[in-house]
Formats: C-alpha cells, structure tokens, sequence
C-alpha cells in the first residue's frame, strides 16, 4: 500500500477519512481513542503544508440527516481543543453545493456525519460512485486513515480512493503492520484470547489462527457454545446452537493439531441481567436450569492470567462477561490487567475490548498495541481482503 511517504501534499488540498464513531455517554464523548489516534496523521498533514484538510467521518447508524443525535459537532469541538486550531463543521448542503469554496472554510474542516447520505452505505456502486465524485471534486489527494472501516465498501472508503491520488495514513500503516506480524511472525508462545457475544461472528478467525497460535483462550458469552460442545449444561446463558457443530469441529481441529483451548473452570452466574440481581461463583458442571453464565470465575481467571504470564505474544478480542456491569466486570479487567503486566508483545484487538481498558483506566502505555477497528481487526485476522485497504493498492 502507498503511504503518506509516497505521496506528496505540499499546498495540496486533502480528504481525509478517518474513524471518528466514538461512543457518548449523556451526550458527553466517553472515549475518545479513536479521535487521538487519528492525531499522527492529521499533525502530519499540517507538517507538511498541505493546503486544507477535510476529515470525512460518520457516527452511528443514522436513518437521516435530521436526527441531530448523530451530528459530529461535538467532534469538531473536541478536534478544536486537541488541534489548537479552528476546526469547520461543513454540512453536506454546503460541501456539495455547485458554488461551493473549499478555500473560504479554513484550513482544517469536518464534514458533517457521512451517514446522512444514504448513498454512502449503498449496496449499489453506481450510488457510491455519485456521492464519491461529490467528494472528490475540490481535493488533490485521498487519504485513507480509518482503519475501524476499511473492511467496509463504502462512498468514502473505497470508491473514492479510485478517482484521486491516494495513500494510507499512519494508523492504518501501524494496525496492519502489527497484524502482519502475528499472523506471519509471531513470537512464542502465542497465545490468542477470544471473548465477546457472538461465537459465530469468530469461529473463522479461531478456525484460521488454530494455524498459527500455540494457545486459545475462549471466554465471554461465547464459551459457553464451546462448554455445552463438552457437555456441560450451561443454565440460561448466551448459546448458539446452530453454530453448535461448527464448535464441535474447530475443537476436533485444535485436537489434532496440537493446540489446546483453554475454557472457563467457574462462573459468575446470576439470574437476571442486572446489576442488583443475586449472583454466585460455581464450577462449570454446577450451574442450574434458572442461572446464566455473566462472568468467568476467580479460578478462570488465575488460569487465563498464568497462561499469559508464560506467552511471548499475547492477542486479545472480546470481553470474559458482561463488563458494563460492575458485578461482571471482574474478568475482564484480570485479562486487561494480566496483559498489562506482561513482558510479551501484547495487542488489544479493540471494540469492546480497548473500551473495557479504558473504563478500567489501565495506561494504555502498557499495551503494544490498541486496535481502533474491532470489525475490521477481526476480518484481517481471518485473512480476508479488506475492501478499503486493496482500493489504495500500490497505484
């Protein structure tokens, strides 16, 4: 991929997109990971004289551009005092005006959510292409530094990248040379953590990593698709029986290769979703009819952390429970901590996850790596080809 070492933007004027979609609490930016991330690249940009910047980004899922819920305002406000520097918000009215003045707006500018145009996530390419064309029109140079979308096609993400000179930007050159590294050279013992809801959304990463790594820790709600695989009942928790077989052949698959999964021993089960309900720790062939698994047990957890203690790279994607939740949240924050604490190459494969260490408020210091694109972490992992990513190619 060419990168911003390839291109030059001297009194160019730049697109930039970035991954701007940064959770709210009461209205209030409650993690602002992957703001600061975009910092490198856009303090670059200025570095190096470009002309302007406009930074495409989206919020949410949008169904309309009235819904001002998903305005990026408060992004820009926060872009002004990380920058100290004026920052534009630009509606879409006035971007894609006919009339429209690139220069008259200041040197850096955010356009507003990319998602009120609903051409942006269209599955027709004819309707990405129009909005793309709308982008492109006043800019020398499209720089791609989003990496939380590049597993997308989408208007700014990948149609646009085929109409102007274009480049990576120094976050999407960190996240995919440090995921090159544990897929092709890691060092050992590799061990990979893998938690969170959805034992389907995984299963493929899990399946092509039983290639490379020497462990697999499973916890989170999709353990317990892998205990019911072993035949333990599992009470009322999070179960996916149609990817039932599936698990039962990536541990065939582990077996045979040598490579073992660690499960969780104990639980914290609990009877209703909630921070007040009753919960208890039991062992994984005592949890009851009425009970669901939110939490791996204190025992699970000693396990997981000495299995990280001896790993020389460890790769984490996922949450042990139910984190939001103070009486859940205790696994979670072992794996963070116990990664933390370790001298080995440690890579936090964001989503839930880089949330959970921020909550936390372990130094981020103390990591290898964060990841800003869970999806996109996830996908690269698997080894499929990222749309965004092969739209930069080498031109």
């Amino acid at each position: 991929m060419r990168t911003l070492d390839s291109i030059d933007v001297t009194n160019k004027s730049v697109l930039l997109r970035a991954d701007l979609n940064v959770p709210f609490n009461d209205g209030v930016i409650s993690d602002e990971g992957r703001i600061l991330a975009l910092l490198p690249t856009l303090n670059e940009l200025i570095q190096k004289n470009a002309k302007s910047i406009m930074i495409v980004a989206h919020l949410g899922r949008p169904t309309s551009a009235s819904d001002t819920r998903f305005s990026l305002h408060p992004i820009q406000k926060r872009l002004e005092v990380l920058l100290n520097t004026p920052v534009t918000l630009v509606s879409h009215e006035e971007a894609f005006a006919q009339n429209f003045n690139l220069n008259s707006i200041g040197r850096i500018s955010l356009l507003e959510n990319i998602r009120f145009d609903s051409r942006e996530t269209s599955k027709d390419p004819t309707k990405r292409m129009e909005l793309s064309r709308l982008l492109a029109a006043q800019f020398d140079v499209f720089i791609s530094d989003g990496f939380g979308v590049v597993h997308r096609k989408q208007a700014s993400v990948t149609e646009v990248a085929n109409l102007l000179p274009s480049a990576v930007g120094r976050l999407i050159e960190k996240e995919t040379s440090v995921f090159d590294s544990i897929l092709n050279k890691p060092n050992r013992p590799y061990t990979v953590i893998m938690g969170g809801a959805k034992v389907a959304d995984k299963l493929a990463v899990v399946k092509r990593l039983l290639n490379v790594a020497d462990c697999l820790i499973i916890g989170g709600g999709m353990a317990y698709t892998f205990l019911h695989a072993k035949g333990f009942e599992v009470g009322r928790s999070l179960l996916d029986l149609e990817s039932l077989s599936d698990v039962k052949d990536c541990m065939d698959q582990a077996q045979d290769r040598g490579v073992p999964i660690l499960l969780p021993i104990d639980l914290v089960v609990a009877k209703e979703f909630s921070v007040t309900t009753e919960s208890k720790i039991v062992d994984i062939d005592q949890v009851g009819s009425d009970w669901m698994g939110l939490d791996i047990g204190p025992k699970t957890r000693i396990l997981f952390a000495e299995q990280i203690q001896k790993s020389a790279t460890i790769v984490w994607n996922g949450p042990m429970g139910v984190f939001e939740l103070d009486p859940f949240s205790a696994g979670t924050l072992a794996i963070a901590q116990a990664m933390a604490n370790t001298d080995g190459f440690t890579v936090i494969g964001g989503g839930d996850s880089a949330a959970a260490v921020r909550k936390f408020g372990i130094d981020e210091t103390r990591f290898s790596h964060i990841s800003t694109g869970g999806g996109a972490s996830l996908e690269y992992l698997e080894g499929k080809e990222l749309p965004g990513l092969a739209a930069i190619g080498e031109k």
